[in-house]
Formats: structure tokens, sequence, C-alpha cells
């Protein structure tokens, strides 16, 4: 039997019973979807986590009290400096958290402000897009001046940022004046959003905003990304020497390359389990499909011993309903894989991040196949292991 033929017989067996395939197809088309939409909703979380945690350099080193609330004997500018004594660190700068109450002409909002030293803007992309920066000049002088985040601003001024430049503003009751808005930034990548924050000088938080109440965190660069292990050694060291108190055990010290890490891994293993839903959904389609092609043989019986009597062979026979069930399948996997960018969209609306991919479309569209083949083959085997002589008087 020619190819042609095949496929001619195989289309009049679909068309002929439209509803039955659309119905087999159906599962084909929900897992298809499915695994496109997972690797999608995958690859968008991935992205954010690289957004995410571009801001924040992979050298950078983390170090912060092991547990909320007093510690023994805390971190201090002191600490910093004995940080860079290092020949494994570049930079170490502290920074001063807080939050309460600030204060825009009658208007009052609950937020936080971070007291920084002027060199962290420069390493946490902190760009001013009206005004100006924090300086070495407000530390030192210990100006009362304020760089508020392009979120904060928006709030205060009902959505007119710029009228706030120049003005002054209350943090928990002491009066700063902004000097500069950042531009809009994100997350931050260190669990706080920069955008709704205030940063006065370091020098200036310390002594009016958190007092003895300071607790500070401290930001480390290593000198290269292979000497993040080396300088995580030294600052436990340090901390081990000047903090006798409890050493470094009362510290935690993360560095960002690890917890990017983490969260690229947890990125991964949600989407593998998303996808191990969607093989499911593709593994149920499939013994739909096995089903109606049984059912197919059966109502068809008598067709085969006709071919199988006019020298159609067992291959040919073989070949007729596996095609069949392959093309079904490969039907339902393209309209899935429409109807996931069709879907796109839609996550777009209610702001869950999905990124569509070929690797997403390949992938569904090769389980649709796979799935085809493999819960098709065992009725077509069946269909041409029939005698023609049984087939041609079955009732």
């Amino acid at each position: 039997m020619k190819l042609k033929q095949l496929l001619k017989l195989i289309l009049i067996n679909i068309t002929q019973n439209k509803v039955r395939t659309f119905l087999t197809t159906l599962g084909v088309i929900v897992g298809t979807a499915t695994i496109f939409l997972v690797i999608a909703i995958g690859k968008g979380g991935e992205a954010q986590v690289n957004e995410q945690y571009s801001k924040l350099n992979v050298g950078t080193i983390m170090v912060m009290p092991a547990m909320r609330g007093k510690v023994a004997d805390p971190l201090t500018k002191k600490d910093a400096q004995l940080f860079l004594e290092s020949e494994n660190i570049a930079q170490a700068f502290p920074v001063l958290s807080g939050s309460g109450d600030i204060n825009y002409n009658n208007f009052s909002t609950n937020a936080s402000y971070t007291a920084i030293q002027p060199e962290f803007q420069g390493n946490n992309n902190l760009i001013v897009q009206q005004g100006r920066a924090l300086d070495e000049e407000d530390e030192n002088q210990e100006n009362k001046c304020a760089v508020i985040g392009a979120g904060l601003a928006d709030t205060l001024t009902d959505g007119n940022p710029s009228e706030i430049l120049g003005q002054s503003l209350r943090i928990n009751q002491r009066k700063f004046e902004v000097v500069g808005i950042y531009n809009r930034i994100g997350d931050s990548g260190s669990g706080m959003s920069y955008d709704d924050t205030a940063f006065v000088p370091y020098s200036v938080g310390e002594k009016y905003l958190l007092g003895t109440r300071a607790n500070p965190t401290i930001t480390v660069l290593a000198t290269d990304l292979d000497t993040v292990q080396l300088a995580i050694e030294d600052i436990t060291a340090t901390l081990n020497e000047n903090h006798r108190a409890g050493g470094a055990d009362q510290f935690r010290i993360m560095d960002a390359g690890s917890r990017l890490a983490s969260a690229q891994e947890s990125a991964k293993t949600m989407s593998l389990l998303l996808l191990a839903v969607a093989v499911v959904v593709l593994i149920v389609s499939g013994i739909g499909i096995m089903n109606v092609m049984f059912v197919t043989v059966k109502e068809r019986t008598k067709e085969i011993g006709t071919l199988k009597a006019i020298g159609a062979k067992k291959q040919e026979v073989l070949n007729q309903f596996l095609i069949e069930a392959v093309m079904i399948s490969l039907a339902g996997g393209v309209i899935g894989v429409m109807a996931g960018f069709l879907t796109l969209p839609v996550l777009a609306h209610f702001e869950l991040a999905a990124l569509s991919s070929l690797s997403g479309v390949l992938l569904g569209l090769t389980f649709s196949v796979v799935t085809g083949v493999f819960f098709g083959f065992y009725p077509a085997w069946k269909a041409a292991d029939l005698s023609p002589l049984e087939a041609l008087r079955y009732e």
C-alpha cells in the first residue's frame, strides 16, 4: 500500500469521527499547553531571580546579627574598617535600617529609612534621577538631608515627585531636606524595597534616628568572585578576635552568590514539579488515546480483514493505526502550543511572569508525539496481528 493511500484512509477515518477525534485530542491539547506554560512560568521565574540579583554584585557579602533584637556585642563602623585590612576585601561599609512615620506636607506614611555611607549607592545601583546623591560632605558634616526612593516620592506627593525636591520631610519627627530622588529599582535582592525607602547619611541616622538602638549590618565586597570564601574566612576571624562576647557565632555571614544559586535552584525545582504535573496530564490523555484506538480497532475489524485479504501487509496495517495515533497527538500538540501562547497575555495581566521559549514549544510537541507513539503502538500492533479470516467473520 502506497503512503498516499495510507494517509487517505487515515484522514477518512479521522474526518468520519470528528467528535471522537476531538475528545481524544483534548487531553493532548491540555497536556501540551500545560507543559508549554510550565516551562514559560519557570523561565519567567528564573528571569525574575536573575533580574533581582543582578542588582546585587555576586561578590557581595552581608554580615548581620544572627537574630533580631539586641546583640551582646553589635557590629560597628570600626568592624567595617577592620574588614578592609584583608587583602581579599575591596570595600566594606555599615548600613543602619529602621522604620517609622515619614511625614510630608501633613501627609504621613509608615516606611523604611536607611542610614548609609556614600559608597553604598554606587554598589547597589542607586542612581539619582532628580537632584543629587548623598556625598562625603553630608557624612562628615552630619547634614540632615535625605535621598528618597521613587515609590516613596510618589506616595508622599500623590504622584507628583518633583515637588518634594528641595523641600523638608520629617522622619520620626526629625526634619530632613530632600536633596534627591533615586531611579526606580524594584526588589533590591536584600529583602527590602529601596523604592519605598528614605536614605540619610550614616552619621546622621546613627545620631538622630537610631541612637543607642543602632545595630548595623555591614556590606562587604570581595576583590573578585574567586576570593569570596577567603573573604568570609577573614571576616569570621576578625569577628572572633574583636567580639569576645559571642564572636562570629552571633552574626550571619551570607554571600550573594550562594543566595542567587539557592534562589535559582528553588525556581528550577518548582518548574520540575509543575512539569511532572503536566506529564501526568499527558499520560492520562495517552491512556485515552489507547482506549479510543482499541475501540477503533474493534469498529474497523472487517476493514482490517479486507485490507489483509487484498494483500495489505502486517507492517502496513500497523503503520496505518500508529500514524493515525501520532497525527491525533501531533494535532493536539500544535493546538496546545497555540493555546499556551494565547494564555501568556492572561498570565501577564495577573502579573505572573512567563516567558515563551523554543524549548517549551519543542518539549510540548515532543511529549505529544511520544504520547501518541507509546499509547498508540499496542492497539496498532493488535490490529496488525488480526487474522484475515477471523477479521472478515467478526460481527
